[in-house]
């Protein structure tokens, strides 16, 4: 495994990915707009194949985690939390003073891998996401760096 800065030729892949993780993702469109000064986006590798994505983008001190994901097949081998820590070690070293991020009340995992990597819930977005029912909750957590 490996975690690398990936360019705008990936947002196809990208988008595959997020469509068999996320039950909204971000459509390859909304994803080519994430390659620009203000973004970094990340690709965790294995043998030469994508197989998760994560989106930082950071303007001064403030830096948020866009989107993280990893194609479901992948889950369960680390590939998250190395992205997650990639995306902490760039922000840091781009000066961020805080990492912030929106995530599914109901993901329950990605809540436990930030949790562990030292995010605290600071708030609650009441009916944020789509969902095929009826709106669900995004959970707002901040990490100091």
């Amino acid at each position: 495994m490996k975690v690398v800065s990936i360019a705008a030729v990936s947002a196809s892949k990208m988008a595959s990915i997020a469509a068999k993780a996320h039950s909204h993702p971000m459509s390859e469109s909304t994803i080519k707009t994430c390659f620009g000064a203000l973004y970094t986006c990340f690709g965790v590798y294995e043998d030469n194949e994508l197989c998760g994505f994560a989106i930082l983008h950071q303007i001064f001190e403030d830096a948020t985690l866009m989107d993280i994901c990893v194609e479901p097949v992948h889950q369960g081998k680390g590939y998250g939390k190395a992205l997650l820590n990639t995306v902490i070690g760039q922000a840091q070293a781009k000066g961020a003073e805080m990492l912030l991020l929106e995530v599914r009340a109901s993901s329950v995992g990605a809540r436990a891998l930030y949790q562990k990597a030292g995010f605290e819930l600071t708030g609650v977005r009441k009916g944020y996401y789509k969902t095929v029912c009826e709106p669900e909750d995004a959970i707002l957590m901040t990490l100091t760096l």
